[in-house]
This record gives C-alpha cells, structure tokens and sequence, in this order.
C-alpha cells in the first residue's frame, strides 16, 4: 500500500494541472476502485486536494509542505548555498531562492547583502503570488485555469497602489512575464521595493523554484535590478541540477 501511495502522489506532483480519477487510474494501472479509496485517504490527511468542482486532485497542502521542507533541507549542502553566496557578492544586492508552497511562495534560502539598508524576509517566510516577481513567474508559467482558480473569489488582497488584483490587470502581465522569461516587483508587494526573478529549471526543463534580486527602489530601480538577468540566469543554470530531486 505504501508503494502505491507514493506512486500516486508522484503521478499528482508529475502533472501541470490537477488530475482526473480516470487519468491517473491509468498513469498507475491500477484499478479505478483502489485508485480512488487511495486518493480519497490522501484528501483526508491533507496530502491531496480536489478541485471546486470534485472532479480532479491536485497537490494539497501537506504536501507542499514536505516538498518545500526537503528543497529546505537540500540547501545546507555548501554547493548550493555557495552559488547564492557568489551571487550577492557580484550583484551587491540580497539574493533569494523561492518555491511553490501550495497557494503562496516560500522562502527556502536567502543571502543577505552588506548594505545598512536591508528589507528582511526570512528563509521560510511565505509571500502572494500575484504582486512579486517570483509568483507572477510561477503564475505565467501555469495553466490559465489555475490563475483563474485562484481569482475565483474575487479580486486578490492589495498590498500597495501597484498592486494587481484583477484578472484583467494580470492577464496581460503575465503573458509579458511568459514572453520576456523573468518577472519582476515594481514596488507591488512593498512600497519602495523592486525585484526581478527569473526561473530555476530542472532536467526536465520545468520550472522548480526561481532566484531573485530584491532592494529598495532608492538603490536599485527596476531599470537597474533588469541589468542583473543575464547573472541571475547563470546562477539558475547552476541551481537547476542541484534543486532538481532524482
């Protein structure tokens, strides 16, 4: 039973979108009956989630959670830490590591810079996806449904003017997000903040996390963070083999 419970979540967290029950009753080749008393025992234990409709199960939020505790767990072994390290040593700004947290990021590393002036988030910290540069990277990269999914309710939480919270106003940013292949903060999530992400992929070239620059808009506006891509992007090319679990 273990084994085919793993095998289920692998096949959940294989896929883009949620899945259907017949879906992954053939990824599996198991029985329909079997598949479904094991997806409805990870409902309940929060390992799984159906969707508003009942009919398809994405990733849940216990889950999630492990999946970002052990990308967490990975970065204490030096290579990957050392990347970051370089990182902020060539760009003189804070640099951070992000992922997927269910419906939120989370921090899994940060380094900081040796500026006095500093805009502290710390590792394991979770922050919106529809106002930073890195959420609106993993929003870009996702299906339109669950960008919709996730404005069903109405519009999304405002934390400064900036802020997008209509699917109307994101739509089009996030269709410049896909074309250009970074994202970027322009003091939407905090006022006086700017950041630029751009996206860690793994062997299968799907995104698993980002790497990002962050600082106050009087030392690095956005026209100055955008000067940093082309080292971000060497430094995610670094992090894809060493964040991307076997």
């Amino acid at each position: 039973m273990a084994e085919r419970i793993l095998l289920l979540l692998e096949a959940v967290a294989g896929r883009e979108e949620p899945a259907t029950l017949a879906e992954l009753t053939a990824a599996m080749g198991l029985a329909k009956a079997t598949v479904h008393r094991l997806a409805n025992l990870l409902v309940e234990l929060r390992y799984l989630e159906r969707t508003v409709d009942g009919k398809r199960y994405g990733v849940g939020a216990r889950f999630a959670e492990a999946a970002a505790g052990a990308l967490r767990s990975t970065l204490a072994w030096g290579p990957r830490r050392v990347v970051l390290r370089d990182l902020v040593a060539e760009l003189n700004e804070t640099c951070n590591i992000t992922a997927l947290d269910g419906g939120q990021l989370v921090y899994l590393d940060r380094v900081e810079s040796d500026w006095p002036l500093q805009i502290r988030l710390s590792v394991g910290s979770h922050v919106p996806l529809h106002c930073t540069a890195s959420g609106k990277l993993f929003l870009a990269m996702s299906s339109r449904k669950i960008v919709r999914d996730l404005l069903s309710a109405g519009e999304l939480p405002r934390h400064t003017p900036k802020t997008l919270v209509t699917w109307k106003d994101l739509e089009p940013a996030l269709a410049r997000v896909r074309t250009d292949g970074f994202g970027t903060d322009d003091e939407e999530f905090i006022e006086g903040m700017t950041a630029v992400a751009v996206p860690v992929l793994g062997r299968s070239r799907a995104m698993i996390a980002t790497v990002a620059v962050h600082g106050p808009k009087s030392r690095l506006p956005l026209s100055r963070a955008l000067t940093h891509i082309p080292a971000l992007r060497r430094a995610a090319e670094k992090l894809g083999a060493m964040l991307d679990l076997p």
